[in-house]
């Protein structure tokens, strides 16, 4: 086989396959568009501002975060991790001396129960037990709220952050590409030059075998 014909062969799949990585990184960068319009937009439509500077209390102002963004709209993924767990998260540690809803909720439910057998026995402290089953209540409504709008914040960066692998995984197949289609091109440059006309990948030759020796009898 001639040189001009491997450098044929090699250019032409180095061709179609930086056309397909080519196809590969437009999807790509398609979907992180996607990714990154869509998670924009449904942050917007909740109209969240961070707290601006001057109102941050000493312990908003240790995130280094919550400063950066004072003031701004939240509208990026990575706004709504913060907002998420540096904001939102510290406050719910606050409501019921950092127990969770699913805690704070079981234990509203059995002061309840305590407090409607108390008034159903006219104990004395049925009114002071029925107080505190009615503020554990109203912790447990906050507590939901809070970390149902953190789950969804980040549930929305968590989407953003595939779009910037997506896009990241584009910019690499369109690097691929351009790195395949150059050298597609030089190989059918070096096809079209003289030194593509030796012969290589060709089987050897048997050796000639030597003549039989007769002899006078």
């Amino acid at each position: 086989m001639k040189r001009r014909t491997l450098d044929i062969i090699f250019s032409v799949g180095g061709m179609a396959l930086a056309i397909l990585l080519m196809v590969l990184g437009l999807v790509l960068r398609s979907n992180a568009t996607f990714a990154q319009d869509y998670v924009h937009n449904q942050l917007v439509e909740q109209k969240i501002t961070f707290t601006p500077a001057a109102n941050l209390s000493a312990e908003e102002k240790q995130s280094a975060n919550l400063v950066k963004y004072a003031g701004q709209p939240l509208t990026t993924g990575k706004q709504a991790e913060t907002y998420a767990n540096d904001y939102i998260a510290l406050h719910l540690s606050e409501v019921n001396g950092g127990k969770t809803y699913s805690e704070t909720s079981n234990d509203a439910r059995a002061l309840r129960a305590q407090a409607t057998t108390a008034q159903q026995n006219n104990a004395p402290n049925a009114a002071d037990l029925d107080k505190q089953a009615t503020a554990l209540e109203a912790k447990v409504q906050t507590l939901f709220r809070g970390e149902t709008l953190r789950g969804l914040l980040l549930t929305s960066y968590g989407f953003s952050i595939f779009g910037d692998r997506a896009q990241t995984a584009a910019y690499v197949c369109y690097l691929v590409a351009f790195v395949l289609f150059v050298a597609a091109i030089a190989g059918f440059i070096h096809a079209a030059s003289r030194s593509a006309e030796h012969q290589v990948l060709t089987a050897a030759t048997d050796e000639p075998s030597e003549p039989a020796m007769s002899g006078a009898r």
